[in-house]
């Protein structure tokens, strides 16, 4: 296994830039060769209202079907389950704004309202490509709880939902105050740390954690403004309370039966509130499309089968 890849260089001297030149510099170099191959499917979109170029993963055929990865993470969290659905939709696999490879303006605000305000301008870049089809929408842990937020915002654009391990449903948020925010990125960026919460989110990680998981997990922590960015998003309270109400689409949901990171008390009150949609996955963890991509993926082509007659 290899150790946590720490922020290199003096983010003061870096510029919004370097973080897609990691990118592209270390995609053909990834341990996971299906890393390799997300990684070089990334385009690179100017977004209206919003400066510099955003990485965006697209591959595939078909109707086209949007990913949103978790807290601290990246588009390469899609890395198995993104072949899975490539030969029947069109994946449009972003990073979420402040997170991933994306650029990080140094004034920039980084709480929920500019990851949604990001995530609009790309379903209007994404409608310039598909017309008016509407999407597809998974989101896994955090991705799951923006991806309500959005189905709710714009209701005409996304289809149907499913959510794997969604966390941020119900509670509320608890910003982290000045100081603290910033002890909490250092402190996730320590190497043991980091390695802990990797193996943490895996069902079986004497299995399947070594280092090609460690350095997925870590390599966008070199990008500049990786630390203000995080901290930033920690003081603003984060996704929470985001369930209610539940949007209006078809709606889905799979959490693995060996979750370490949704404890059992946050697991109850999101089925209290999600009820009959949850399926939960055996020897699966907190990552249902890394422990069980074939699952996932069978899961939302049988779900689309059985609406391809009602639509007709």
């Amino acid at each position: 296994m290899t150790a946590a890849i720490p922020p290199s260089g003096d983010a003061s001297t870096q510029t919004p830039a370097d973080s897609r030149a990691l990118l592209e510099q270390q995609a053909g170099q990834l341990l996971d060769p299906q890393a390799r191959d997300l990684a070089a499917a990334v385009q690179w979109w100017s977004l209206p209202q919003l400066p510099h170029t955003w990485p965006v993963a697209v591959l595939g055929e078909g109707p086209p079907l949007l990913l949103l990865h978790g807290f601290d993470s990246s588009h390469l969290e899609f890395r198995r389950l993104a072949p899975l659905l490539a030969a029947d939709h069109r994946l449009y696999v972003p990073d979420l704004y402040g997170f991933g490879f994306c650029p990080r303006p140094e004034q920039a605000d980084y709480g929920p309202a500019a990851v949604l305000q990001h995530l609009e301008q790309l379903l209007e870049a994404i409608a310039e490509r598909e017309g008016d089809r509407p999407l597809g929408l998974i989101g896994a842990s955090m991705g799951g709880s923006v991806a309500v937020e959005l189905a709710r915002r714009c209701p005409q654009r996304i289809e149907r939902l499913l959510l794997l391990a969604p966390a941020g449903l119900t509670g509320r948020p608890m910003p982290l105050p000045p100081l603290l925010d910033g002890l909490g990125v250092r402190f996730l960026a320590l190497p043991g740390v980091r390695r802990g919460l990797c193996r943490s989110a895996f069902a079986q990680p004497d299995r399947d954690v070594g280092a090609p998981e460690l350095e997925i997990a870590s390599l966008h922590l070199r990008c500049p403004g990786w630390d203000r960015a995080l901290a930033r998003f920690a003081r603003s309270g984060g996704f929470a309370g985001c369930g209610e109400p539940l949007p209006s689409q078809p709606l889905q949901v799979l959490w693995g039966a060996d979750d370490r990171i949704l404890r059992p008390p946050l697991k109850r009150a999101a089925l209290a509130l999600l009820g009959e949609r949850v399926e939960e996955l055996a020897d699966c963890g907190h990552l249902p499309h890394i422990d069980q991509p074939e699952i996932v993926a069978q899961r939302w082509l049988a779900a689309a089968g059985e609406a391809a007659p009602a639509a007709a």
